[in-house]
């Protein structure tokens, strides 16, 4: 799927030139442990077990996707996750890179550690969203680690933590109420002090574009800049736009301010969902991998740019996705992150965080710069033709050089 790198592993007690020290106080509180992906082979023959099992349901014959994914389409995605998919496989892949575990406010979390060849690199975190996964990075880790060994400048490497959100992947379900954003962002910040980094960047998209703005206002004397894609909420209108106001809208925004119009009267069902019944999906997903796949492959297909295809995001790349869920439980507890969010305590009035903020806003994407600009301090936006949701799987090399562009004017 991607070039790898070889890089050395982060030891707790390590202190590169640049980074903090961890507190002697808390070493036993705050250690940091080696992983290794390890599925029980009892897991996968139970999985194939179910699939033989399904029960399918019927479907119109002219219904399309209109009524949400194809029986066609679904059988021919699970007869290649039954005879085709090797999870072993896409299991070496991610054990090729350093990966680490730590309990952060009482939540174990699970992240990648790349260090970059080049010691002076920024520190960079990277934060997926649902229904994605740290599996929607392994096409830009080499090109953003080892910039030269992919036609780049050694000036653009970074130093690359990829965490599993609290309650998505391998860092397993939460276990107790209020893993909200705002209370992910502050476990981040924690983490990056943890692996003794004095000033990083933030890239995030999806939830992780919600997350990246909190990191702003948790941690500011140490972000050094925000880099979102698939930015949503604080990048638009709440409610109907003015007609005064839609006057002044550029086509790009009315094309968006469309998007957006039609996700909310046909594609947020999921949203409303897992925002008020997140233990109810849980138990369908949780017991159905069929029924777990089809959840995930309707947003995947409605959000990619053009059709879900190869050249998109192969089957592959959507069955390793829907893994990381399938594997460790998480559906219910990824869900609940919606719930949690919609039931935080408001924080409007809040000052604008002094830390620089980019933006590549991608085809499918309906980010509204005005809007953005109302509670950050926008520096670098980019409009893109193509592209879509998952850029890093489907686009990497648009999101790689927009990154680039604005943490060139952050380092």
């Amino acid at each position: 799927m991607s070039d790898k790198i070889s890089t050395p592993q982060a030891a707790t007690g390590l202190t590169p030139s640049g980074r903090r020290a961890p507190a002697p106080a808390v070493a036993a509180a705050a250690a940091v442990e080696p992983f290794t992906i390890d599925v029980p082979e009892s897991d996968l023959l139970d999985l194939r077990r179910r699939l033989e099992q399904t029960r399918w349901p019927d479907e119109l014959p002219d219904g399309g996707w209109d009524y949400g994914v194809p029986l066609t389409y679904v059988r021919s995605l699970v007869d290649y996750w039954q005879s085709g998919y090797d999870w072993r496989d896409q299991e070496k892949i991610f054990n090729d890179y350093p990966q680490f575990l730590t309990t952060i406010d009482g939540q174990r979390i699970h992240f990648l550690h790349i260090r970059s060849p080049r010691e002076d690199a920024l520190p960079l975190l990277l934060l997926h969203g649902w229904p994605g996964s740290i599996a929607e990075f392994l096409d830009v880790i080499g090109p953003l680690c080892d910039p030269t060994a992919h036609g780049g400048s050694a000036a653009d490497a970074f130093h690359l933590v990829i965490p599993s959100l609290p309650g998505f992947g391998f860092s397993g379900p939460t276990h107790d109420k209020g893993w909200d954003v705002a209370r992910t962002a502050r476990a981040f910040a924690e983490l990056m002090e943890r692996l003794g980094y004095e000033r990083y960047g933030v890239q995030g998209g999806d939830m992780g574009a919600l997350i990246g703005p909190e990191l702003a206002h948790a941690d500011p004397e140490h972000v050094a800049g925000v880099h979102l894609n698939a930015a949503t909420v604080g990048f638009i209108p709440w409610g109907e736009v003015p007609e005064s106001e839609l006057a002044s809208f550029t086509d790009v925004e009315k094309g968006r301010l469309d998007k957006l119009k039609g996700f909310m009267a046909n594609g947020n069902a999921y949203f409303n969902i897992q925002a008020s019944r997140p233990q109810m999906i849980g138990y369908a997903l949780t017991d159905s991998p069929v029924g777990q796949l089809t959840w995930i492959v309707d947003r995947m297909a409605a959000w990619v740019h053009g059709p879900i295809d190869e050249e998109a995001l192969s089957p592959d790349r959507i069955l390793t996705n829907v893994m990381f869920y399938w594997l460790t439980r998480t559906a219910t507890s990824s869900a609940r992150m919606y719930y949690e969010n919609m039931h935080a305590q408001p924080n409007w009035g809040r000052s604008r965080p002094r830390v620089p903020v980019g933006v590549a806003a991608f085809a499918e994407d309906i980010a509204i710069r005005r809007y953005g600009e109302q509670g950050l301090d926008i520096t670098h936006w980019s409009d893109f033709d193509d592209g879509g949701h998952f850029a890093a799987m489907e686009r990497p090399q648009l999101l790689i050089t927009d990154m680039r562009s604005f943490f060139d004017s952050v380092r």
